[in-house]
């Protein structure tokens, strides 16, 4: 496996950065987690976008334009030869000393890792998973926007933490109002009465590459879709619900809490959604020279 960092590439065992890194420290960086299809990175102009948004929401800057970085993980893909798997590009503040003041990192670090992920078993794509709410709260937007994907990711951690004591897979992070957010490192749908509902940003969920897409694929079905403020309750009375990321994909959710969502197995909407995002993924060709020049038609 071949790392790339700051324009040069190492071996998996030899990939290393300075203990004096903020983004080690302090959580200091961004990151995008995005998937490798049938050869194609999916959706990588969006994920490079929402990398540079977020960059720009903490001051970090990203020490390479858009169209470089982009053609940076083309070639990490290509040289590790993965037609199907995983990219984790992380950008961290750099090499600073013990003080938090970003001003004495005087360059960015940029890191693009590509390997393999399989967060579910294949298996529970039929049957669906349990879900747990998690008594620690996603972090008030006032604090730390939920739309700036950043390298601190305690807070989900935490949740992790108490949906694997309760002998879940995921749990449900709510905001300091109850409302629902998001999973640990997933967005969240539930159906009712033939309706796609979803929490929306501004609440505490991620504005995730994914949740966007199946979005976009529900309108196309005339699927109705609504976003905004989900509780608990809509949760357990829910028809359906599953939940979407790029590790995840489309994951059917058939308990919370104890309760059966719907008859307890996936519903009717949820693999139709599943199947239709499968197909699109499979016919999804764009290649690195289209997504470059959309990128500099953006920024």
């Amino acid at each position: 496996m071949k790392v790339y960092i700051d324009g040069q590439y190492y071996d998996k065992e030899n990939a290393s950065i300075s203990v004096f890194d903020h983004g080690l420290l302090y959580g200091d960086g961004v990151f995008e987690g995005i998937r490798i299809y049938n050869g194609k990175v999916f959706k990588l102009k969006e994920h490079v976008l929402r990398l540079y948004a977020s960059a720009k929401a903490i001051l970090l800057e990203i020490p390479l334009p858009p169209p470089q970085l982009l053609a940076a993980i083309e070639e990490v893909v290509r040289l590790n030869e993965k037609t199907e798997g995983y990219i984790r590009v992380v950008v961290t503040r750099g090499r600073g000393d013990l003080g938090l003041d970003p001003g004495k990192c005087p360059r960015a670090t940029v890191i693009i890792i590509v390997d393999d992920i399989a967060l579910y078993p294949a298996e529970l794509y039929e049957r669906g998973i349990s879900v747990v709410t998690a008594a620690s709260r996603r972090l008030a937007v006032d604090g730390l926007d939920p739309r700036i994907k950043s390298l601190n990711y305690l807070n989900n951690i935490l949740a992790k933490i108490e949906a694997k004591q309760a002998g879940c897979l995921e749990a449900v992070l709510l905001n300091p109002q109850g409302f629902i957010c998001e999973c640990t490192a997933d967005n969240i749908f539930i159906i009712k009465d033939e309706i796609l509902y979803t929490p929306d940003t501004t609440r505490g969920a991620l504005d995730g590459i994914t949740r966007r897409t199946v979005l976009d694929l529900a309108d196309g079905l005339s699927i109705p879709c609504r976003v905004g403020a989900q509780s608990r309750y809509d949760l357990y009375t829910a028809d359906e619900c599953f939940i979407t990321g790029s590790g995840a994909e489309v994951m059917p959710v058939t308990s919370a809490d104890g309760r059966s969502i719907g008859s307890g197995k996936p519903g009717r909407l949820t693999l139709k959604l599943r199947d239709e995002f499968r197909r699109f993924v499979a016919g999804d060709s764009r290649g690195a020279e289209n997504n470059a020049r959309m990128i500099e038609n953006t920024v």
